[in-house]
């Protein structure tokens, strides 16, 4: 076994190798970038280099500096994780030039599966069922568009060496096709640097199922069973489960099958994901490889009980696969749950800030348990723009799919995060669809579940005032200690309590951009009486009308959560405050709202409306149009790149394009405005 590694990677994927490899007693070097520098995965490795800055570019796919830092820390394999440069046959190869063992498999298997055109061609000679489709070299676009009408729309434009849902584009009808193929272009070549795509006919309520695989050196490959990774956004997995539901045991022996001739057909040693498309009735198509470890890896291991990594190891230390497939049982049900830094009301846009709270439900973590976080960043750490929007893997496990769906949603629920904006409450809103709940799965599922999915009213605004109250008092109005005697002084108080009339404390809350007014009223019998008036709530603001009033009493119960009773109703709800950002969370949801100084406030000028603005940091892809011309509401007017995706920003209102701010390059900050619009003009 080794004595120390490198890990070519950074985030939670690096935290649970380095956790891995400290239970087997083997040393860790991290690698980082300039943003990274006090990250979780550099804390949690023994060692730590610095390799350059901030975009992956300057750090991360600096392979050089990577070797570099192994061989001069001693480090004896390199773990690269999964992204960047880990399914990069190069630096495999580099690797092996420089003495060091690439954790993963050899570098032709790599540029066999790498290239999804090439990688189907040679599955076609493995006898692996494909999905009709042109997988050719040819890339002129009068060709491709050709295929796509051979082939029947709708079909799907995928980049050739590209991966985790970039580079990929559905198109319904040729009148789409040029615009979807340049776009896709634009991503593939930005993301993985090479345009190649393929196009393929577009299944029909497909199910995305894959199929964990492993092979040592010895020649053994043995399959894990599946993952049903049908949710999906943007063709990006949301929630991953394993097993698929509805698999019979036949057809998992025949996708099983299938995965490992796949795998034996490139020689492959290590962890690696064969991903097939699924037909409602169960047919299933050969879709890529990835030759690396999957996100969702822990599912497996969950319903294994095994430790994937430990097997990435022992492997690539030439010790044999650990149990041949005869061997290996499923136990349970698992689920795991993407949290991103992500608004799904706004288009699932990423989103960058610090996490001001951070806080996990009870977990086991790296292992086996009934709930477990992976998880890469810590509370105060920072959503940058530049990597991944992933904040960390919330995993599951029950006896049965119904258990692990009661407590994904209750873990779901304990967990809070005030910074930037999360898909938590998206989360819990996919698994208790109707869809999700009875496995009623394929690609389509968020979609066609949008009613329920968008746009939905959080926690009543009435609790959410509650908690900011009940946080407000144990926060700002202590209660005296008793002396020795066991007596306190009543007059000590500071909770506002009057002899006569009732002492009232405003609240100016805003929502969005409503605002709120809640009043308290101390009541002579230790409750109070709290009153909200404003105008209507808006979609997504509160779960009722913000008018009315309620008999409020609050019990701290330990942190920051509360005992609340609300007209007699009780709730226990968890409150943070960071400046005048408040969020409360309950079992029923949660909302993020502002708790305004009014006098801070006073004076300050009306909204700007009408800018384009960007709407996050990025850079400027494309300007859609030029000076002087005239748009509508809605219509594209240029293109950022953020995260690793492209967003296209449209006018906010009718006007003329006045000047150009930016040049199509430039790094822009968010609220940057990229183009001066003025109002269109009345006539008559």
């Amino acid at each position: 076994m080794f004595k120390k590694i490198l890990i070519a990677n950074r985030g939670e994927i690096a935290c649970r190798v380095a956790a891995t490899a400290r239970r087997l007693g083997i040393q860790t070097v991290a690698v980082y970038s300039d943003a990274d520098a006090d990250a979780a995965h550099v804390r949690a490795c023994d060692e730590a280099v610095a390799i350059g800055g901030a975009a992956p570019r300057d750090s991360y796919l600096q392979w050089q500096r990577i070797l570099a830092a192994a061989q001069t820390t001693g480090a004896q394999a390199v773990h690269p994780g999964y992204g960047f440069l880990s399914e990069n046959d190069a630096f495999a190869e580099a690797c092996a030039e420089a003495g060091l063992v690439f954790i993963g498999p050899p570098p032709s298997a790599i540029r066999a599966m790498g290239l999804k055109a090439e990688s189907k061609r040679l599955m076609e000679a493995a006898g692996v069922p494909l999905v009709p489709g042109y997988h050719g070299a040819g890339q002129d676009p009068a060709l491709l568009k050709a295929e796509a009408e051979r082939i029947g729309y709708p079909v799907l434009i995928k980049a050739s060496a590209g991966g985790g849902g970039k580079g990929m584009r559905q198109v319904l009808a040729a009148a789409e096709f040029d615009a979807a193929l340049a776009s896709c272009k634009r991503e593939a070549i930005s993301s993985f640097g090479d345009d190649a795509v393929l196009v393929e006919r577009y299944v029909q309520r497909p199910r995305h199922i894959e199929i964990q695989v492993f092979g040592d050196s010895q020649g053994n490959c043995v399959y894990l069973f599946e993952r049903d990774c049908s949710v999906q956004r943007r063709h990006q997995k949301v929630l991953e489960e394993a097993p698929a539901p509805g698999m019979t045991a036949e057809r998992r022996q025949e996708m099983g099958a299938a995965a490992v001739a796949a795998a034996k057909a490139v020689g492959y040693v290590g962890a690696g994901t064969v991903e097939f498309i699924a037909e409602q009735d169960g047919r299933f198509y050969f879709m890529e490889m990835n030759t690396r470890l999957q996100v969702e890896h822990p599912v497996t291991e969950a319903i294994t009980g095994l430790d994937l990594v430990e097997w990435q190891l022992r492997v690539a230390a030439g010790e044999p696969l650990p149990l041949d497939q005869h061997k290996l049982r499923i136990h349970g049900h698992a689920i795991e749950a993407r949290i991103c830094a992500e608004n799904p009301d706004a288009g699932f846009l990423p989103a960058t800030g610090r996490l001001d709270v951070l806080r996990w439900p009870p977990h086991v973590a790296f292992k086996r348990g009934n709930v477990r976080v992976d998880a890469g960043v810590r509370e105060g750490d920072a959503i940058t723009p530049y990597y991944d929007s992933m904040i960390a893997k919330l995993i599951v496990w029950g006896e049965t799919r119904e258990q692990a769906l009661a407590r994904l949603d209750a873990a779901l629920a304990e967990t809070h995060i005030l910074g930037p904006a999360t898909n938590v409450a998206f989360l819990r809103r996919c698994a208790a669809t109707a869809s999700f709940a009875q496995a009623d799965l394929d690609t389509a599922l968020i979609e066609r579940e949008r009613a329920v999915l968008f746009d939905q009213p959080g926690l009543p605004l009435s609790l959410a005032a509650a908690g900011l109250i009940a946080h407000t008092q144990a926060t700002e109005l202590p209660k005296p200690k008793p002396n020795k005697g066991g007596w306190s002084d009543p007059f000590a108080q500071r909770d506002g309590w009057r002899t006569h009339g009732a002492a009232q404390r405003r609240f100016d809350l805003k929502v969005g951009d409503q605002p709120h007014v809640a009043t308290l009223a101390q009541l002579h019998d230790g409750a109070a009486r709290l009153q909200l008036a404003s105008g209507a709530v808006q979609a997504g603001a509160g779960g009722e009308s913000a008018d009315g009033d309620w008999r409020l009493a609050a019990q701290p119960l330990g942190g920051a959560r509360f005992d609340v009773q609300l007209d007699g109703e009780r709730h226990t709800l968890s409150a943070y405050r960071v400046g005048e950002r408040v969020a409360v969370f309950g079992p029923a949801g949660s909302l993020e709202f502002m708790h305004l100084d009014a006098i801070a406030h006073a004076g300050e000028a009306g909204s700007e409306g009408g800018r384009m603005t960007a709407p996050m940091p990025g850079k400027v892809i494309a300007f859609l149009v030029e000076p002087g011309a005239q748009v509508k509401a809605g219509q594209p007017l240029a293109v950022m790149e953020a995260m690793k995706m492209e967003h296209t920003l449209t006018a906010p209102r009718d006007g003329t394009v006045a000047e150009l701010l930016y040049a199509v390059g430039d790094q822009v900050g968010e609220g940057a405005e990229l183009l001066r619009l003025e109002a269109a003009e009345v006539v008559g």
